[in-house]
This record gives structure tokens, sequence and C-alpha cells, in this order.
């Protein structure tokens, strides 16, 4: 049979199955810690140590996403999927049976070097299948799996913590990252296999990895004493400009210039990071809203997420779907971001006046816009890039979105730090007066008019790099031959 010969259905249904299952192998492990974090602080001993759970998986993975990247294009992106899996299946193992924080905090970071790379090179691997004209309607699959992991994440890590045991977390990882190994070793094996010659530049991503982990480690420490924060801040400072001295004078750099210097991959990037930091943002400090100033339970407040999540996958869904047929296929999005900017100014405007169901279907309606950026900004950046350099243009674009994640979700931690501590305040006036109760929740309600503000302007940042995105002509092939049939 000729090579270029299209994969069955049920052979492709095969290949997303096993990349959305490695997906969400990263993107659970992202948040389904976070509700057990107390537990697991208190049966080891140490409290006060438990967010660096959190804050070593960031920043191992965060460091490690490029480099799968750069590895990707040396040496293919099922064999750099196959590897990811394995360490985060060692990783999951040791973090089950740490005896002790510190030596939980070792495997979350081992963990994270895994999961670190298992988004960017599932959507590398789906490059070299799908061609850009076809690919917006996969990468609706992609946005499903986040949205499973941000509503089932928490809900697990609580259950598991609560009524089972924490290690339970780390435990389920194995049968899912095993399932995930199988069918990259098996429905993944016949995919076209696009490899090039690169030279590793080991002393930028050595500069990569030193500024960037120490730019996710300030960040990950708010209420920290602020020399514990300028002290990583400016040390990554520093390292950043060594790794930009080091793209200038080495032979071949460990991130292409050809990629940052191509405006259609700048914008559609910066356009996801600041839509992608907004959605995760609101997903993060909203349960802070629900339950201290509607006093929702914690069970209620992630019942009253789910149309907020759900809203970004029929987002992504109309965006991806639609964008092979139109010719202006940024419309959907502009639209959507225009009016998930518009929901977020009602909502700094009018926030305290609403009623719940109100606030979710703005919510919702937000979301909702940045559904729709989501799949042309991964598109139009692997749409741009020279092939050859796919891998590390897709890691790029997810390094990018990390870190814009981790900035918006910083500020707007700082904005809501004292007032979620004033939850209990809001809710019970038992251990506080009337005025003490109405304070807290006046305060709480003026700190999320600012959290929406800044909703609204990193909204508008991304319609802004959107609108000067040029609309390139979708390539028609995939980045790799088709698989030649036996």
């Amino acid at each position: 049979m000729k090579s270029d010969a299209p994969l069955e259905k049920a052979e492709l249904f095969r290949v997303m199955a096993g990349l959305c299952l490695a997906m969400l192998l990263s993107a659970l492990d992202q948040t389904i810690v976070v509700t057990a974090l107390p537990t697991i602080g208190l049966e080891l001993g140490d409290l006060k140590a438990s967010p660096w759970i959190v804050t070593a998986y960031l920043v191992a993975a965060t460091i490690v996403t490029p480099l799968y990247g750069k590895l990707a294009d040396i040496h293919g992106g099922r064999i750099m999927l196959m590897v990811g899996i394995a360490i985060f299946i060692v990783g999951s193992a040791a973090c089950a049976l740490a005896p002790n924080m510190i030596l939980l905090t070792g495997a979350r970071a081992l963990q994270g070097m895994g999961g670190g790379g298992l988004i960017s090179l599932a959507q590398t691997i789906i490059a070299d299948l799908v061609s850009p004209r076809e690919r917006g309607r996969y990468q609706t699959y992609f946005a499903a799996v986040f949205v499973t992991s941000s509503v089932a994440g928490p809900l697990l890590g609580g259950l598991f913590a609560h009524y089972l045991h924490w290690s339970l977390i780390f435990w389920i990882n194995l049968p899912l990252g095993l399932l995930a190994f199988f069918f990259a070793n098996t429905a993944l094996k016949r995919l076209p296999s696009r490899r090039h010659q690169h030279k590793l530049d080991y002393l930028g991503a050595g500069l990569l990895a030193l500024a960037s982990g120490l730019l996710a480690l300030a960040l990950s420490q708010r209420g920290a004493p602020i020399a514990s924060i300028l002290g990583p801040l400016a040390l990554s400072l520093l390292f950043w400009a060594l790794f930009a001295w080091r793209l200038r004078s080495a032979e071949e750099p460990f991130i292409p210039l050809s990629v940052l210097s191509d405006a259609v991959a700048r914008n559609a990037a910066l356009s996801g990071a600041f839509g992608l930091g907004a959605f995760v943002g609101l997903s993060v400090v909203m349960p802070v809203y629900f339950e201290g100033r509607l006093g929702l339970s914690a069970d209620g407040s992630g019942l009253a997420l789910i149309p907020m999540m759900v809203g970004t996958v029929v987002g992504a869904t109309l965006s991806g779907r639609s964008m092979g047929h139109l010719a202006h296929y940024k419309t959907p999005a502009m639209i959507g971001l225009v009016v998930a900017g518009a929901a977020a100014l009602i909502l700094a405007w009018r926030l305290v006046d609403l009623s719940l169901w109100s606030l979710i279907a703005l919510l919702t309606l937000a979301s909702f816009g940045v559904g729709t950026m989501l799949p042309i900004s991964t598109v139009c950046v692997q749409n741009s890039v020279e092939i050859r350099n796919l891998g590390s243009a897709t890691a790029v674009m997810q390094f990018v979105r990390q870190i814009g994640c981790a900035l918006i979700v910083a500020l707007l931690g700082a904005l809501v730090m004292g007032d979620g501590a004033s939850i209990d305040a809001a809710r019970n006036t038992g251990g506080a007066t009337l005025g003490g109760a109405a304070a807290a929740l006046d305060g709480l309600g003026a700190s999320f008019h600012l959290v929406f503000i800044v909703i609204a302007i990193c909204l508008g940042a991304s319609l802004l790099f959107l609108v000067r995105m040029e609309e390139k002509p979708l390539r028609e092939t995939p980045a790799a031959p088709r698989p030649a049939r036996p």
C-alpha cells in the first residue's frame, strides 16, 4: 500500500486514547495532590513543608519541558513519550512509598521530570500524524483531558486522603501509567518517524533549567519571607540573561532562533499563555469566593466549577472543528475572547450583587471564550515553524504557557491570600462579631473585584496577541510521512 495512506478510524482512536491517557497522567497530578496536602503533612509530621509537594513537581516539570521537545526532534516523539511515562511511573511508586516529607519531595521532583514532557509530546505526535487543517478538531480531546483533571483531581485527592489513604493518589498512577506505556508501545509503534539531526546544546539546556526552575521556585512561595522570594528571583534573572547570551553564541542553540523569531509562533504562544493563565487562575481562586462569601461547602464549590470547565471544552470543540473550514480561522477565537473579556468586566463591576447562578453563567462564558483560543494557538504554532523544529516549538509553547500560568496564579493568589485566611470568619459568626464577619465578606468581595480586573486584562492581552498573529494558510499534510501499510 502507499505510504501516505490514511490511518483507519480504529487505529486513530487507539492512538488518541494512548495520547490522552499520557496527558491525563501529567494533568491529573497537578491537581489531585492539592486537596490532600493537609492530610499528607500531618501524617508525615511536617505540615509546614507540605506545599513543597506541589512546588517540587512544578519546578521539575517546567525545567524538562523544552528538553523533551528537543530530544523528540532528535529521537522521535514516541520514544521520548515512553521515557517520560517510565520515569513518571517510577516517581509515582517512590512517592507512595516515601516515609517522610524530604523523600516525598524528592520523589515528586522525579515524577515531575517524567510528567513534564507528556503534554507537549502528545501534541507533537498528533502534529506528526494529522495535518494542521485537520488538527484543530483533535485538540478538543486534549481540552477534555484538562477539564477532566481539573474536576476529578481535587475530588479524587480529597476522597483518597480522607476516606482511604493518601498514598493511593500515587498508586493509582501505576495502572494508568502502565496502560499508557502499553499504548505507546503498540498503538503508537506504527506512527511515522520524524527524526532530524540536531546537536543538543547542553550548556543552553542547563542555563534554561536553572532560570526557569528558580523562577518557578520564586513564584510558588506565596506568603514566604520576601528574602526567600527575591533571592531565587534575582538568580533567575541572571540565568535568563546568560541563556539569552547563549542563544546568540551557540552554533545550534537549545531553542532554535527560527522559532523565537517567528512572529506567528511568538504571538500564538503568548496568546495561549495569557488566556490559559486566566482560566487556571480562576479555577484556583474561585473556591475561596464560593466558600468564603457564598458559604458553599468544599463539595459544593467543586460542583460549581464544573460548568466553567465544561465551557472550555465546548469552546475548544466549536473552534477546533471549524478551523479547517474557515479561511479566517481566527474569527471564532477572537469573538470568544471578546465575550470572555466582557464577562470578566461584568464580574468585576457587579460581582457582589450577582446570584450564584448568574456568577456561574458568567464564569462559563469566560471559560468558553478561553476554550475557543486554545486549539487555534496550538495549531498555529505548529503550522508556522519548520517541521524539523516541531518538537522544540511545541515544547516552547507549553513552556511559555506554564510560566504564564505560574505568574498569573501567583498574582491572583497574592490578591486573595489575606482574605482566603478569613474564610472561617466570613462563614461563621460564632467566633467573631457580626461586624467582623461583614468586614471579612466586604474584604473578600473587594479582593475579587481586583481579581476580575486582572482576568479582564489577561484576556485582553490574549486577544491582542491573537489579533497580531498572521493567519498563515494551514498545511494540508502532516509533519511526517504516513506509515506504510503491510
